[in-house]
């Protein structure tokens, strides 16, 4: 007889999901769990390597990060790390690349000057590199025609960068967490929550065939879909979400490692990049460009009306909206990367924005990354008229929490997965296997 009720139930397949349904397997005394995901496959949406930007981020080159919040992420990023290399048994879910934050022209020069000295004890390995190093380590970045580019150039580069495939970790993740023996860890597809109802001892999760779920513990990790979920139940009723999507173009193999643009300080949004795709051999893939969409998944018309239940019109949307709107930067910000979208125009448009890392890049040699696109969760604060920037959470200490936006992204699952399981075991009254989890991580679990 199928099981309806557990210690835990985590509600979404994806990075999130998957790295805490591990963590509560592998190392506390919890019994029972249950994970489910509304597609027939695991990592359907973000987490997979198609829809991210396959990057471990750590701070090192991601110039809208001050000093403490790229310790942070560096910190985060480690999780990750040692969890492949200590307990996947894959060491292909990762792949060493150097990575490089590249200034062009003046101005960026002395932003990436002054952003190495903020930095620069932070990361060992990070080097200053001016354009004949640049040549040396990417040189159809540094030269057109055999020469130096006219414009000044200057970098950082830090050799021990990677690449992650986020979808294979959260499968290898899931498999370990199903082979612990003496537990319940069931993991159920093809099975979509459409609400959620507090009970006199834990939670009652409606699901769209009828059925339903009962838990005394409940993390819900459902992306785009997360505030939705919390709104049932009478949460976040002050947020609404607002989906921003990313594309990228394909162009041929011009890279050794991924090379990073200098961050307009104004864009809550990532600069154009290029790097190696994980998935698609001798292969470029530039981008993400930013565009917000009326819908939770890009690909899925019917998920507008998750939108709608998600997105509030009120005065404190509409002046959130008005407010990036009336600044220059963002307003053409905008307006470009809608132009990034279109036949022929959005080709040429963006090539602009290639060149600006292979400056010999041509028309012919870019094509759009057709279904190579996710969604993130940006949330705007109704009452303060705010976009929220980082990381996303609601948790009021009742035994429920809802996880929306991660920030840096998938880079910080196994660590955002900690402070849950941490969170989840006090709620519960159960422990922790700290010299477990050390064995892996290399460190106690957060206090």
């Amino acid at each position: 007889m199928e099981q309806h009720s557990f210690e835990v139930l985590i509600v979404g397949g994806g990075i999130s999901g998957g790295t805490l349904l591990y963590n509560l397997a592998s190392h506390t005394d919890v019994k029972s769990m249950c994970l489910i995901e509304k597609y027939d496959h695991l990592d359907p949406l973000n987490s997979n390597a198609h829809s991210n930007s396959q990057t471990l981020h750590c701070g090192d080159i991601e110039t809208n990060y001050n000093k403490a919040k790229a310790e942070h992420v560096r910190d985060s990023a480690q999780y990750m790390l040692n969890y492949i290399d200590n307990a996947s048994n894959d060491p292909t879910l990762k792949r060493k690349y150097g990575k490089m934050l590249l200034a062009v022209g003046d101005d960026e020069v002395q932003v990436v000057k002054e952003r190495f000295e903020s930095i620069a004890d932070l990361y060992p390995t990070l080097t200053e590199v001016d354009a004949t190093d640049i040549a040396d380590i990417e040189p159809n970045v540094a030269k057109v025609n055999g020469s130096l580019r006219s414009e000044p150039l200057h970098g950082l580069y830090n050799p021990d960068g990677y690449a992650i495939d986020y979808g294979r970790v959260t499968e290898n993740a899931i498999d370990n967490a199903k082979s612990v023996s003496d537990k319940t860890v069931d993991v159920r597809l093809s099975t979509e929550a459409t609400k959620i109802t507090k009970t006199e001892d834990g939670f009652e999760v409606q699901l769209k065939h009828g059925q339903a779920i009962h838990c005394k513990c409940l993390v819900v990790s459902a992306g785009t879909y997360s505030l939705r979920l919390a709104q049932t139940m009478g949460k976040g009723l002050n947020l609404s979400v607002l989906p921003v999507s990313g594309s990228f173009y394909f162009g041929p193999e011009v890279l050794n490692g991924k090379v990073y643009t200098v961050q307009n300080p104004k864009l809550p949004f990532a600069a154009i990049h290029g790097d190696p795709d994980m998935t698609k051999p001798n292969t470029t893939r530039f981008g993400p460009t930013a565009l917000m969409l009326p819908v939770l998944e890009r690909f899925n018309a019917k998920s507008a009306i998750g939108f709608i239940e998600s997105f509030h019109f009120t005065t404190g949307t509409a002046k959130t909206l008005f407010d990036l709107m009336k600044d220059k930067d963002i307003r053409e910000f905008i307006y470009r990367n809608i132009g990034y979208e279109l036949p022929v125009h959005g080709k040429k448009s963006f090539l602009k924005e290639v060149q600006k890392i292979v400056p010999s890049m041509k028309l012919d040699e870019l094509d759009f990354a057709d279904h190579t696109t996710g969604v993130r969760p940006q949330l705007i604060d109704e009452e303060n008229a705010q976009l929220l920037m980082g990381a996303a959470k609601i948790s009021d200490g009742d035994g429920v929490i809802f996880n929306m936006t991660p920030s840096p992204g998938a880079t910080s699952a196994f660590a955002n997965a900690a402070e849950d399981m941490v969170a989840v075991t006090s709620w519960l009254g159960k422990s922790i296997d700290e010299q477990s989890f050390e064995r892996v991580f290399n460190v106690k679990p957060p206090a």
